[in-house]
């Protein structure tokens, strides 16, 4: 059986479950194929920051777009997928730090995060739990926490109330592009056919993305997370450490329901192909330790539960998001290196729009895939010139 839609999206996560609720707003018709359940994998398993602080300030309008539609969850989705915007305070150690964060607070500025230095005198009048040890903060208002484990599911419900097509346990075996339309194979699972296709595949997109001719080095890596046994809510905001060594810099942030999340340090191994992630049991031991030196209300808690994930990183640490540079009707989403969950509705939002009318208001050119393909493509047009001659 061939099923056919407007557009097909392979893989969903959080920006392919976002992309097609934002695209029945559209009004297209929406194929949805997902290997496993929606929001099974990076989406569903990593720390639940919804950031705009310490990025990039390229993202910033990304972030502003996303941070939006957080807000309206509820309206949107008829749920809030334990969204608290707490906002986030952001410790240094040193001055070094400490100016980083000065430096920060005041470049993004004009995009609107208004964040705030806390010197180290009003630290604890502000947030009693940290210990002594920083000597000074920023705090960013506009972030927040919520649960990944809730969200990409959300979105698919939501899609799929919407009219879109969502199919789980559907693996995509190839993407072929058939004069104006593009063919998703999906073995005794049938095929599908749109002149649009969007991958949001994760650590297996480059499989797809090869296909056409962009292969990009992209590696799979796994976050190392823990949880606490639950206490009475004392912790607002989420917590991060401004660093550059990688043991020290773990996140916090306390749900309503108790527990403390931990995550960040260095991440583990995965394996893309196994569907396999690990924690290393020294990695969790170390965000014991550090959570400790800073907040010490949480010395006596005992950890419960530990868990890894397979997310995906590139080289420059900056995501895939656009058209194909080589294939009309080809979209891709992929790659956020373990810092798109904030990201994934305005993601989805952008994705829709750019696929719906060919274009978006939120710039996202550093995004593009082409920029792996610039030394190439310069090297063709040298080549080009010297056999002309």
């Amino acid at each position: 059986m061939e099923r056919v839609a407007d557009v097909i999206i392979v893989g969903g996560g959080l920006m392919g479950a976002a992309t097609a609720f934002f695209l029945r707003q559209r009004g297209r018709s929406v194929i949805l194929l997902e290997r496993g359940l929606v929001g099974q994998q990076a989406s569903g398993v990593n720390f639940g920051n919804v950031r705009g602080s310490n990025r990039g300030l390229y993202q910033l309008p990304l972030v502003n777009r996303s941070r939006a539609i957080w807000e309206r969850l509820p309206e949107l989705l008829g749920e809030s997928c334990e969204f608290l915007p707490t906002g986030r305070v952001i410790v240094a150690f040193n001055e070094e730090r400490l100016a980083i964060l000065e430096r920060y607070t005041r470049d993004s500025a004009p995009y609107g995060l208004r964040m705030e230095m806390v010197p180290r005198a009003e630290l604890n009048a502000r947030f009693y739990f940290l210990s002594n040890r920083p000597i000074g903060a920023a705090f960013a208002p506009l972030d927040g926490h919520a649960n990944p484990r809730l969200t990409a599911p959300a979105f698919g419900r939501a899609a799929a109330r919407a009219g879109a097509n969502v199919y789980e346990n559907v693996e995509v075996h190839a993407i072929d592009k058939v004069g104006e339309d593009f063919v998703v194979s999906a073995g005794e699972k049938g095929t599908y056919r749109a002149p649009v296709c969007l991958v949001t595949a994760g650590a297996w997109a480059n499989a797809f993305s090869s296909k056409f001719g962009e292969s990009v080095d992209l590696v799979a890596r796994g976050p190392q997370m823990s949880v606490t046994e639950p206490v009475p809510y004392r912790i607002g905001p989420a917590i991060g450490i401004s660093t550059s060594d990688p043991m020290e810099g773990i996140y916090v942030r306390q749900v309503e329901r108790g527990n403390i999340v931990i995550g960040g340090g260095p991440r583990g191994p995965a394996y893309a192909d196994l569907r396999r992630a690990f924690v290393i049991p020294e990695h969790t031991l170390n965000q014991v330790q550090q959570l400790k030196a800073i907040l010490p209300m949480t010395r006596p808690l005992n950890i419960i539960r530990v868990w890894s994930g397979i997310e995906s990183y590139l080289p420059d640490e900056t995501p895939i998001m656009g058209p194909s540079s080589k294939v009309p009707g080809l979209f891709y989403a992929f790659g956020f290196c373990g810092e798109g969950f904030q990201l994934g509705p305005g993601v989805g939002d952008v994705m829709a729009e750019l696929i719906d009318t060919g274009s978006t208001v939120t710039p996202i050119e550093p995004f593009h895939i082409r920029r792996f393909f610039k030394e190439q493509a310069a090297t063709a047009r040298t080549n080009t010139a010297v056999d002309a001659d």
